[in-house]
C-alpha cells in the first residue's frame, strides 16, 4: 500500500518545526529516522495531514561530554552512537546495547529522538533511558521543558508529549561503576527483544555499594527496577550473587505473554538473563 495524501513540510530550525506541527492542529506526524513512521503510512495506519521532516534541522545531531552527563541530540543516528569513542568510554552499557538495535541499515537511519518518543516497550534507547535516568528536553510552543524518562513512557508506544512538542536532546548521567553487562534473547539476530536486562554496579570490598537494573520487553513500558537495586545493596558478594540477583529480578516483575512468546517463557528468560549480566558485572575489573 501507499500512504494517505499529506502535506510534507522539511524545517531548518526547531522553532519552524514547532511552527509547522502548531499549524497543524493536532494532525501532524514528526519524521526523523522514519523507520517506524513509515511502514505506519504506507499501511495506513498512520494518515497524518501534515508531515514534518526534522532531518534539515542540523543542530539536532550531536553528541557531548557536558561535565558528569552525556548530552544527545534528537537526530543523532544510532550508527552514531554505536561508533562513539565517548559513548563507549563513558556509558558503555548504551555501547553493548545499540549492536542489538535492527539491523545496520536501520542504525543507519534511525534516530535517537525518534526511538524514545516511538516508546516501543522491546526497544533498547526507551529503556537505556531508564536506566541511565536520562532527562529529555522537549520543545513546544511555549518553549523548552525538561522531562525525567521514568515520566516520559506512559504505556506501550504512548508517551507523555503534546502533538505541538517534540523530543530535542536527552541527558544522561554517567555512572561510577566498575561492572555492567547487557544481555538480551530475539528469536533472531535484528528482531525485538523477547526479554533484555541491563545491569551497572559499584563494588565496594565484598558488598555491592550502588546499583543500577533495568528490563525490558516484558511489560507494556520498560522497566526500572528500584526496589532490586535497593536489595542488593544489602547482600554479600559471594558464588550465590547472581542466583540471588535472578531471583530478585522476576520477583518483582509479571511478565507479559503474546504471540511470540508466552509470559511463563519470557519469565524464565528474565531470570536466566538477569543471572548472566550479573555474572558479567561482578567479573568485570572497573
Amino acid at each position: 500500500m501507499k500512504p494517505a495524501k499529506f502535506d510534507y513540510i522539511a524545517p531548518t530550525t526547531v522553532d519552524a518545526a514547532i511552527e509547522a506541527l502548531s499549524t497543524a492542529n493536532g494532525e501532524g506526524k514528526v519524521l526523523a529516522g522514519g523507520q517506524s513512521l513509515l511502514p505506519l503510512l504506507n499501511f495506513r495506519m498512520a494518515r497524518p495531514a501534515v508531515l514534518v521532516d526534522l532531518n534539515g534541522i542540523k543542530e539536532l545531531s550531536f553528541i557531548k561530554l557536558r561535565g558528569d552527563r552525556i548530552a544527545i541530540g534528537a537526530l543523532t543516528r544510532h550508527r552514531e552512537i554505536e561508533q562513539s569513542p565517548l559513548i563507549a568510554s563513558k556509558l558503555p552499557v548504551m555501547a553493548a546495547a545499540m549492536r542489538h538495535v535492527a539491523h545496520l541499515a536501520i542504525r543507519n537511519r534511525g534516530t535517537i529522538g525518534g526511538s524514545v518518543s516511538h516508546a516501543d516497550p522491546a526497544a533498547e534507547l526507551p529503556m537505556l533511558s531508564l536506566f541511565y535516568d536520562a532527562t529529555l528536553s522537549v520543545q513546544g510552543p511555549s518553549g523548552r521543558r525538561s522531562v525525567a524518562a521514568e515520566d516520559f513512557f506512559v504505556d506501550a508506544l504512548t508517551n507523555c508529549l503534546e502533538p505541538d512538542e517534540i523530543v530535542v536532546e536527552l541527558e544522561f548521567p554517567v555512572l561510577q561503576h566498575s561492572g555492567w553487562a547487557f544481555e538480551e534473547v530475539a528469536r533472531r539476530f535484528g528482531d525485538f527483544a523477547l526479554a533484555s536486562v541491563a545491569v551497572s554496579v559499584r563494588r565496594k570490598s565484598s558488598t555491592i555499594d550502588d546499583a543500577r537494573v533495568a528490563v525490558m520487553g516484558v511489560a507494556d513500558t520498560p522497566l526500572r527496577l528500584r526496589q532490586v537495586e535497593g536489595k542488593l545493596t544489602s547482600i554479600a558478594i559471594d558464588g550465590q550473587t547472581p542466583d540471588r540477583f535472578a531471583e530478585l529480578v522476576t520477583s518483582c516483575v509479571s511478565a507479559n505473554g503474546d504471540l511470540h512468546a508466552s509470559a511463563e517463557y519470557r519469565q524464565h528468560l528474565l531470570g536466566q538473563l538477569a543471572k548472566r549480566a550479573m555474572q558479567a558485572s561482578l567479573a568485570a575489573k572497573g
